[in-house]
């Protein structure tokens, strides 16, 4: 049985997720790469995207605790690294520019170019990208027990779930939002973001130095 702390916990890490992967702020991307696709290649290519967004998702999830082992990492110290790093991702979303933060110029135009885009650029970096690995592995933490990983793998594949679906609509959807209806959406999930990104380097700081987490009186 979950106590309210883990419920907040998971709740945190769902919106986490789904901020980090967008589906709705990926939609252009998706459109603009896939303008010839006849409805069965688009439906195949969705499909694809979400499998392997989940994929990855969960793989960072299994691997990323011996990962950072291995390497000497500290939890901590990755927390602040992970904090910088979806601070930056929020910044980018409020300027209305998420895909600038995940993929190059460079590589948008060589994904014009690609014939099978659903896991590269589409699941990774465009969804599942560096922000969102790194969520993965700092909430992998959030517990040291089974149903720990088996809640976070049902977060990824219900947000994996939602990413299919909104690529899947990817024409109506992007018809009716416009450009500035994502970028409003976009901004908003930036902001809360920004909460997340601050709070978890923030707690990585207090792990690190727990001087900080001292009141002064």
């Amino acid at each position: 049985m979950l106590d309210a702390g883990a419920l907040g916990e998971y709740l945190k890490a769902f919106v986490a997720i789904f901020v980090l992967i967008d589906p709705i702020g990926a939609i252009p991307v998706y459109l603009s790469v896939t303008p010839s696709y006849t409805p069965a290649e688009h439906h195949r290519t969705v499909r694809r995207i979400a499998i392997a967004t989940a994929l990855i998702l969960l793989g960072a999830l299994a691997i990323g605790s011996p990962a950072l082992a291995l390497l000497g990492i500290s939890l901590p110290a990755f927390r602040v690294a992970g904090g910088l790093l979806l601070l930056l991702m929020a910044l980018g979303m409020m300027q209305a520019s998420p895909a600038g933060a995940r993929q190059f110029h460079e590589e948008a135009s060589e994904a014009a170019e690609k014939p099978d885009i659903a896991v590269i650029p589409m699941a990774t970096p465009i969804l599942a990208g560096p922000g969102a690995i790194g969520a993965m592995i700092v909430y992998g933490h959030i517990r040291s027990t089974a149903v720990n990983y088996l809640v976070l793998a049902a977060i990824v594949v219900v947000v994996a779930g939602f990413s299919w679906l909104a690529l899947r609509m990817a024409a109506p959807i992007g018809g009716r939002l416009h450009k500035t209806g994502i970028n409003l959406l976009s901004r908003i999930m930036g902001l809360l973001l920004a909460a997340i990104a601050v709070e978890m380097a923030a707690n990585g700081l207090r792990d690190l130095f727990p001087a900080l987490g001292v009141v002064p009186r």
